[in-house]
């Protein structure tokens, strides 16, 4: 069972720690850049991951980027990514999106904000790619922008908490201890 990892290295000026997110992609996108360039590109998911670990650095934020063609991999990683220590997840389940309720109630359960995000459009596509399973557990969609829409999914999530950690401070009148996450003032 081969799975792709890419950690992006955390912004070492900043003394808060660094947002993490954990950045998922499903089956067949280890394919990318050479599958159906037509549709998704000819850029690599290893340049994605790399282009996506120096924005979140841009931002003092880190990725943990991941892939797998095994939905009960996905599932796992899901399950655990609180524990870990993740912020938030983004995911792009590739076909998975059509077919997992196994990955719906994991995204469910996870607890935290999950932005679900394509790199071509699917409700432009084959009807049968027109139905997400797991877009009802998700805060947010990005789809479309191709490569690029991992990057926006980033940017949106990193929006997502900064307005939780915000909601957190009002509730607290700024006492709180919670703080920023991977972003600067």
């Amino acid at each position: 069972m081969a799975t792709k990892r890419v950690v992006s290295r955390e912004n070492t000026a900043r003394r808060e720690p660094a947002a993490q997110i954990l950045v998922l992609s499903g089956p067949n996108l280890d394919r990318l850049g050479r599958r159906e360039p037509e549709i998704y590109g000819r850029t690599t998911l290893a340049e994605i991951h790399a282009a996506l670990a120096e924005r979140a650095a841009q931002h003092g934020a880190r990725v943990d980027c991941r892939q797998t063609n095994h939905e009960g991999l996905l599932v796992d990683w899901i399950g655990v990514a609180k524990d870990e220590g993740f912020a938030g997840i983004l995911i792009n389940a590739g076909a998975f999106t059509h077919t997992s309720y196994a990955l719906h109630d994991a995204i469910k359960g996870c607890e935290l904000p999950t932005i679900e995000l394509h790199i071509s459009n699917p409700d432009a596509r084959e009807p049968f790619r027109h139905v997400s399973c797991i877009a009802a557990a998700c805060k947010a969609r990005v789809a479309g922008f191709g490569p690029a829409s991992y990057g926006l999914a980033l940017d949106g999530l990193l929006e997502l908490l900064l307005l939780g950690a915000r909601a957190g401070q009002a509730k607290t009148g700024g006492r709180g201890r919670r703080k920023t996450p991977g972003r600067t003032a």
